[in-house]
């Protein structure tokens, strides 16, 4: 299942650099992930310090 990235982002950008995908990208208000490259590993829930990444 795909991520997504709520409005708690702070764009501090932890989740981009530790995607094993590279599928998230900075957006003009937060961070955004590529839901059709997502893999859902949950890699960029772990590494943010706000959870602002939720499973869709």
């Amino acid at each position: 299942m795909a991520y997504k990235i709520t409005e708690k982002c702070i764009k501090c950008g932890a989740c981009a650099a530790e995607c094993p995908v590279g599928c998230i990208s900075e957006g003009d208000e937060t961070y955004v992930i590529d839901k059709e490259q997502c893999i859902g590993c949950g890699t960029c829930a772990g590494v943010c310090p706000v959870e602002a990444p939720e499973e869709e």
